[in-house]
């Protein structure tokens, strides 16, 4: 469906990816998979080696925002590149260049001149690296399968991201423990030559902006703005979710406070709690994908209002009851996914393809700006109430977020069978 012309048909609707589509599917899902797990290693093999070096606080911060900021700030151009060019190409060139940055890292670590700068620089160019591919990747899925599939297939990307949730900090530290250091960040060239294989081999699919539709960049990122504002169920999902990611996002990055100052747990305990909501959110992504709802935005409004209030009921459990918080940490993961992914399908299926690079690119920047202004937020809301407060506030503000959207009818049309219910 054109957004801004709701009488046009949905060009998903009738997409067929023609003969073979699952065995080109799952060679692409694999060979990315693989590459994500292992950056994840490798992310986690460069915190800690800068923890170990530096043990301070403020250049773990500098490395989370060269591994955050670039790929917000730049999301909206990685999606104007992934409808106007080869996403196949982008896809191969992010993780090229990625590979090539841990190779400098590696000869660096080898010849024992290797220092803080030159790190943070890797990692803020494999974070530009990420802007230009999720777009690319994101909108790539909905052109590899079948509409029916699309609900399944976000599922296990969900999953996917459970699974990296739950694996990255044992392998990175297994990987630590049993080789040197530069041979544990070459396994992250090995996996992204893993992930370019099966890229080189098929074909995606792709409808591009045709030559003489393309403008200025600048010109295009608005059109892309215009899509989604222009369309009434899109604009009011965008920016429930921006509210949502406002208010509850500060709490992850205070879960460990929390651990330490309410539970008098450390790091092993928080590593249970986000070990064990990985599991969770696999969990839910393997439910999502095997019922395949079909009133996708209820279930994302419930899945989410579920998933942040039971954040605000971790920091209600007593003190002596930990088992109690992981156990709503864990719903809040399972929940997360349940709804994200019906999500994903929703935009993939409501956006036109030539236009979901940006679109989804645009959704990437509210969400990656709305977390930082939300901790900007809760700072001094925390040293006021402490952080148990910032969790139940910032979990019941949330909540109110989600299900707030049950008020919107333009937003409640989106998954309407009719495209024209779709329009107001």
């Amino acid at each position: 469906m054109d957004p801004l012309n709701p009488a046009a048909p949905d060009p998903q609707a009738a997409y067929d990816p023609g003969p073979g589509w699952q065995r080109r599917y799952w060679s692409i899902f694999t060979g990315q998979a693989l590459s994500l797990i292992g950056s994840a290693m490798t992310q986690f093999v460069l915190l800690w080696w800068i923890t170990d070096t530096t043990g301070s606080a403020a250049a773990l911060g500098i490395a989370g925002v060269a591994a955050l900021l670039p790929q917000a700030l730049l999301s909206p151009l990685g999606g104007i590149f992934a409808d106007r060019y080869s996403r196949r190409a982008i896809m191969i060139t992010a993780d090229v260049v990625s590979a090539a940055c841990m190779l400098v890292l590696i000869s660096l670590f080898a010849s024992g001149t290797v220092e803080l700068w030159h790190v943070y620089t890797m990692m803020f160019i494999r974070s530009a690296m990420q802007a230009f591919q999720t777009p690319a990747a994101g909108a790539s899925s909905a052109m590899l399968v079948p509409a029916s599939f699309l609900p399944r297939a976000a599922g296990l990307n969900q999953s996917l991201q459970g699974i990296m949730t739950v694996a990255a900090a044992p392998l990175g530290a297994l990987a630590i423990s049993v080789l040197p250091l530069g041979a544990a960040l070459s396994i992250d060239v090995v996996t992204a030559l893993l992930g370019v294989a099966p890229l080189l081999v098929y074909a995606v699919p792709q409808r591009r902006l045709a030559r003489e539709d393309r403008t200025g960049v600048l010109t295009e990122f608005r059109a892309g703005v215009r899509v989604v504002w222009g369309h009434p169920g899109l604009r009011r999902l965008y920016l429930l979710l921006g509210a949502v990611v406002l208010a509850v996002m500060p709490t992850f990055t205070l879960t460990p406070l929390l651990v330490k100052e309410h539970f008098g747990g450390g790091a092993a305990q928080v590593a249970l709690m986000e070990g064990l909501s990985g599991l969770g959110m696999i969990a839910g992504g393997v439910l999502i994908a095997a019922l395949n709802p079909r009133r996708q935005v209820v279930t994302v409004l419930v899945a989410f209002a579920v998933s942040c209030v039971t954040v605000a009921l971790t920091a209600l459990a007593p003190a002596g009851a930990f088992w109690l918080a992981i156990t709503w940490w864990v719903v809040s993961g399972a929940a997360f996914t349940f709804g994200n992914a019906p999500m994903t399908a929703l935009l993939q299926r409501v956006i036109p393809n030539e236009l979901q690079g940006r679109a989804l690119s645009l959704l990437n920047m509210v969400m990656g700006l709305a977390g930082p202004a939300g901790l900007a937020l809760a700072a001094p809301l925390g040293e006021w109430i402490g952080v148990r407060g910032v969790f139940i506030v910032g979990g019941v503000l949330s909540g109110l977020a989600a299900l707030a959207g049950f008020l919107s009818p333009a937003l409640l049309r989106l998954d309407e069978p009719d495209p024209a219910g779709r329009a107001g």
